[in-house]
């Protein structure tokens, strides 16, 4: 059976085929070459989306107070909760806090439920922390939350702009398209405007290191330039726009002089000079930007000043040109078309309009209607940290790791009289806190659709059976809806009629708002399970959809004119002192999403990056007393954790970056989100996870070591450790203070006294040095390894012996010998996640063969030609 879906990581959207072996209990997981937002290609984690499935990990039933209980029972104790929450305290005393990666019909009876019937707009979600800034930039600008371009414009642009976007590693479909683009093009210029040097540099004609926090400084500086140099486009300017008076004087107030603005960004001024002729001269121009312009307390003015550049030159509505949010998650667009934040309505309505409240309000037949905004997800956390709101539902989304000032929502969700979560896994941070567990589906058994970073809409498709007592989000929180007396506005049976609703609410403000999916709203059950790829506006039933919008130059403010907005630089609000010299900066790595919770699953996604690290300038390090490989404590006003440090040369002065990944069931002490501050920005209430300042000091330990098995090990008593999954084993890094664990210690810890069982170890109690491995039936089970030292055996090479079914001789002596023996075997640190191949093999196969491009590398081995993740790290390696 095959089965057409969508890929659940990030806002790329990407079309999934999924081949289910049925008999075999086998998924096989491939690119849809027929889906328009990937044409077959998958990025690492959509590759190995395979090995994430399984009942394994996953939460199978209700639990009330940590104790199983039926279905009923436990939607009865959350109707019953909510409901006496209300009674006694109104209805702004309860919330619920929801996710990108819920379908668009979950998130639609979600915002009804809270919007229409218990009447608060107490929801938000997760993306109110990564794309937040963008809508307010966009409702600004535009008069509504749209994007006005799509995929095909990067392929069709001139000059592509990529700005605060390590688009390689967090959109690589995107980035493999516009590689390509470039391939075929060669003229085509690619501008990267970022602090790191990142993988995307590697196809950059220009990297601009610009200083955090300095984007605005930089547009309000190309806006200057472009006006004094005669690239306004007068027509355009004048027919539909307005404000480009108090823009342009605030620009030029701030950033009318080169050297300043060079000054100011901490750049060459021949450097920003030859990207404003760039961008001057280049008709077809996108500029694409991510988290690094959002997650800002200056996030909202960011995006602005660099819609007020496109405005003026009138590089906006036309085929390859305008500006692009590309969006984190797979359906943060979803949820914003349905109002899944606290300050939008359904079908990109206002809260603040009275006719457009009464508009959702006769359409759902509700009882009550919200008259304000609710709180955002760093306030709405702080108002459960004060009792202010005292019963919360939390969806697919693990906000004790990804919020900001992580330990204070922990104890928030303590003092909280009611904390509900419904997700798919079972040990999550966030769960441990839930006096209510509700087992929700997962990718693979949930039927609905997302919409992602170009306004496609696709359908995301069963192909499992649900799981245990698992259910899809709309049926628990319409069950709930029910239970509160909302049955009218709630019996649906399936997510195909919540769909039909949504597309007819959408309709009411045809004309008015470019969001409309009316020409959807009559879908027959048939229809909708074969709906194709199509990108709002979709006006009338057979209608093809919008690749891009504002081609006739109408917005949707008044006088239907967009604005410009003026922008005045500011520093970020956490200003630098002599006890935090650094600035902290968080973000993505390749191969994992989120707080790992899926990505964490699959064996080949682990191998790449396998711990957590802090990576920093080599000099930065020298003068924080820390070096290469070292552990190393990173330590802010609001939290600290301890990683390994690297110093991988992508790193400016006085950066420090460290990935959001890990959490408390992967690692000791490495949830990154308890370090950051919780300031926001006051129009989007985006966190600024991107400016913290922070210090760095060694984390002294006496020992190192790492162990590999077969099976799960309860947690280790260690000072540091992190866990990870392998191929066939699971494995653990370790450190500690005091003497090292001695061979009673790792024999109980592997449990090596079965009678079948075969140890063999090397001791030497004077250096420190312990090697123990277990073998059972000549094949190895579990291995520890101990030392002062961080150069220990390659834990590449050991993978590889537990692929084996017999460990020989050979083996045996290079175990006992910390791999010395095998050291012309090991393959390295991974490369390909696809094909397993690693860097020592690359290096080897480049200078053996005197490969000189990536095809070559491919062509012998394979490496690169699959998902293309790993293609600006070979470039790297030839390069070398």
């Amino acid at each position: 059976m095959s089965i057409n879906t969508t890929c659940p990581y990030c806002g790329v959207g990407c079309g999934v085929i999924a081949q289910v072996d049925a008999a075999n209990n086998i998924v096989s997981i491939a690119g849809d070459p027929a889906h328009p937002a990937n044409f077959g290609r998958l990025c690492s984690k959509g590759s190995a989306l395979g090995q994430t499935l399984g009942s394994e990990g996953r939460l199978l039933y209700p639990r009330i107070n940590g104790q199983r209980a039926s279905m009923n029972a436990a939607l009865d104790h959350v109707a019953a909760g909510f409901q006496r929450v209300v009674d006694e305290h109104g209805p702004d005393a309860v919330a619920l806090y929801v996710s990108g990666q819920l379908l668009t019909e979950d998130y639609y009876v979600a915002n009804k439920l809270m919007k229409g019937f218990i009447g608060t707009a107490n929801i938000d979600t997760n993306s109110r922390l990564c794309m937040s800034s963008a809508v307010s930039g966009h409702k600004r600008a535009f008069g509504e939350d749209l994007v006005p371009v799509c995929y095909e414009d990067l392929e069709l642009a001139d000059l592509i702009v990529l700005v605060g976007s390590n688009t390689a590693w967090c959109h690589p479909v995107l980035y493999q398209r516009i590689a390509q683009a470039k391939q075929q093009r060669p003229g085509v210029q690619i501008v990267v405007i970022d602090p790191r040097r990142t993988m995307t540099c590697e196809i950059a004609d220009l990297h601009l290191p610009v200083r955090g926090g300095s984007d605005v400084w930089l547009f309000n500086g190309l806006l200057a330039y472009l006006h004094q140099q005669g690239h306004t486009a007068h027509d355009f300017v004048t027919d539909h726009t307005e404000g480009l008076d108090e823009a342009l004087q605030a620009a030029l107030a701030s950033a009318g002089d080169l050297e300043g603005v060079a000054a100011a960004c901490g750049i060459h001024a021949d450097r920003l000079l030859e990207f404003y002729r760039l961008f001057a001269s280049r008709a077809r121009v996108v500029t694409a930007f991510s988290m690094g312009v959002n997650q800002s307390t200056a996030g909202t003015d960011k995006v602005n000043s660099i819609i007020n550049c496109h405005l003026l030159t009138g590089r906006i509505g036309q085929p390859g040109a305008g500006p692009f949010s590309i969006t984190g998650q797979p359906n943060a667009m979803g949820g914003r078309e349905v109002g899944g934040l606290a300050t939008m309505l359904a079908a990109h309505m206002d809260i603040e309009d009275a006719r457009h409240r009464e508009l959702v309000q006769r359409f759902w037949r509700s009882p009550r209607m919200v008259v304000k905004p609710g709180l955002k997800a760093v306030e709405l956390f702080d108002a459960i940290h004060d009792g202010k709101v005292k019963a919360v539902w939390i969806m697919a989304t693990n906000p004790v790791v990804s919020l900001p000032d992580a330990d204070k929502v922990k104890a928030a969700l303590r003092r909280c009289e009611l904390v509900v979560v419904s997700d798919c896994f079972e040990n999550t941070d966030t769960n441990e806190f839930a006096h209510v567990l509700l087992p929700a589906a997962g990718w693979g058994e949930k039927d609905g659709t997302v919409t992602n970073s170009e306004r496609r809409i696709s359908r995301q498709r069963a192909f499992q059976p649900l799981s245990g007592e698992a259910r899809p989000d709309w049926w628990l929180i319409c069950e709930v809806a029910r239970r509160l007396g909302f049955d009218n506005g709630f019996n649906y049976d399936n997510a195909h009629e919540i769909f039909l609703d949504h597309a007819a609410l959408s309709k009411l403000n045809s004309g008015e708002r470019a969001f409309d999916i009316g020409g959807l709203a009559k879908l027959t059950s048939a229809e909708y399970d074969a709906l194709e790829p199509v990108q709002w506006p979709v006006p009338a039933r057979g209608h093809a959809g919008t690749p891009r919008l504002l081609q006739s130059g109408r917005f949707y403010r008044r006088e239907s004119k967009a604005r410009f907005v003026p922008t005045a630089p500011r520093a970020p609000v956490n200003a630098l002192q002599e006890e935090f010299p650094w600035v902290l900066n968080t973000g993505r790595i390749r191969d994992q999403w989120h707080t790992m919770t899926r990505t964490g699953r699959a064996p080949t996604l682990a191998s790449h990056l396998p711990e957590p690290y802090i990576d920093m300038h080599a000099q930065d390090a020298l003068l924080s007393a820390v070096s290469e490989g070292q552990l190393a404590r990173v330590e802010t006003q609001w939290g600290a954790l301890v990683a390994r440090v690297k110093t991988s040369g992508e790193m400016p002065r006085g950066m420090v970056f460290v990935p959001i990944h890990w959490n408390g069931a992967n690692a000791s002490d490495a949830r990154v989100g308890a370090l950051v501050n919780p300031v926001v920005d006051p129009v989007s209430g985006e966190p600024e996870f991107k400016h913290t300042p922070a210090r760095v000091t060694p984390f002294t330990v006496n020992w190192h070591g790492f162990v590999l098995a077969r099976t799960p090990l309860p947690n280790l008593d260690t000072t540091w450790w992190t866990a990870i999954r392998g191929e066939h084993f699971m494995r653990y890094e370790i450190a500690g203070r005091g003497r090292p664990p001695s061979a009673d210690w790792a024999h109980e810890l592997l449990h090596a006294s079965s009678s079948d069982a075969d140890w063999i170890e090397y001791s030497d109690p004077a250096s420190g040095v312990f090697r123990g491995v277990l073998l059972i039936e000549e094949r190895i089970a579990g291995c520890v390894f101990i030392s002062p030292r961080t150069d220990l055996p390659s834990r590449a090479w050991l993978s590889s012996l537990f692929a084996k079914r017999r460990v020989s001789d050979k083996d045996r002596v290079s175990l006992l010998n910390g791999g010395t023996a095998a050291a012309a075997d090991d393959p390295g640190p991974m490369v390909c996640s696809c094909f397993g191949v690693g860097r020592n093999t690359l290096c080897k196969a480049i200078a053996r063969e005197r490969l000189a491009t990536p095809q070559d590398v491919g062509r012998k081995l394979k490496a690169g030609t699959n998902c293309g993740s790993c293609l600006p790290e070979i470039r790297q390696l030839l390069a070398q």
